[in-house]
């Protein structure tokens, strides 16, 4: 169930605060600027505001997640719009399912630099929404810019700048949120971790799932493999977990008009590691490309 809030006009957005230790998983509370479980075990927060709750034994790399370069590439690409109506069908679907005179908590697992929270937050800002955010991702790049970004967005006070969201370093094969505690969960064109999401949403609790449909960018991966690849299908998910509510087809046409969005668009997905080298030197030619942009919004309950 989502907590009322009380009495008095509800802050916009704050940060979600029901973190879970990433070693023993006891719940964290925060002291200034720590975050400490009862067995001592205490985590800082960075001087660009996220918290690192990856611990190196549960890295499978040293750096694992988007490199600095893809992360700039996706800043640059999702702040010029390109993908605006997705942000808008996600943020559509979320504040349906939220009323107003409550306090919903929502994780964005796998944020990125933060785009789609960010879109949210402003979004529910307009229809008097109240929303408790984080946004988690394992690559530090994305949540260091996704950090960043949103300190331009926060609230000032005489005193200090008020966060809206918390942004934490971390997996989602371990969750470093207590059970039963989100409202919602976004994992947009992300990996789902079905049974750890189901741990930490509320019963009832809402997965928006974003995938993207057979025809996503089509005619990037005409242009940068050698041969054309037949059209992808999209099976159904059916986690065991969940129950399905309901699935939003999002698709249209889209003209990127500079070199600059072709080049973003390239290096933030995983066809710029795919393609053949005589691929991308196809790519970086362009200076005008037409895409479309095909994704698939799913809607899962916990039971």
């Amino acid at each position: 169930m989502i907590q009322h809030s009380s009495g008095g006009k509800a802050i916009n957005a704050a940060p979600f605060n029901s973190l879970a230790c990433p070693l023993d998983g006891k719940a964290l509370s925060r002291h200034g600027t720590t975050w400490r479980c009862a067995s001592e075990h205490s985590f800082d927060i960075a001087r660009q505001g996220y918290i690192h709750l990856l611990p190196v034994q549960k890295k499978r790399s040293a750096d694992p997640g988007d490199s600095k370069m893809m992360v700039a590439a996706r800043q640059h690409f999702l702040n010029a719009g390109h993908y605006q109506p997705i942000a808008d069908t996600v943020n559509r679907a979320v504040l349906t399912e939220f009323p107003t005179n409550t306090t919903a908590s929502c994780l964005d697992a796998g944020c990125g630099e933060g785009y789609y929270l960010r879109r949210l937050r402003t979004a529910a800002g307009g229809k008097k929404h109240s929303l408790a955010l984080m946004g988690l991702d394992i690559s530090k790049w994305a949540v260091i810019s996704a950090a960043k970004q949103a300190a331009t967005m926060s609230e000032p006070t005489t005193t200090s700048i008020i966060p809206w969201s918390n942004w934490v370093v971390g997996s989602n094969a371990n969750l470093p949120v207590l059970s039963n505690t989100l409202d919602g969960l976004l994992c947009i064109f992300g990996f789902p971790v079905y049974n750890k999401f189901a741990r930490v949403l509320k019963p009832g609790g809402i997965l928006y799932q974003m995938d993207a449909g057979p025809d996503h960018l089509r005619e990037l991966r005409d242009i940068i493999y050698p041969r054309i690849r037949p059209a992808r299908t999209v099976e159904p998910q059916q986690p065991a977990e969940f129950t399905p509510r309901s699935s939003i087809s999002i698709r249209y046409r889209h003209t990127l008009t500079d070199a600059s969005a072709i080049a973003c668009l390239l290096a933030m997905t995983p066809h710029l590691y795919r393609a053949s080298a005589e691929g991308r030197a196809k790519a970086s030619a362009l200076t005008t490309l037409e895409i479309t942009v095909d994704a698939i919004l799913s809607r899962f309950e916990r039971h």
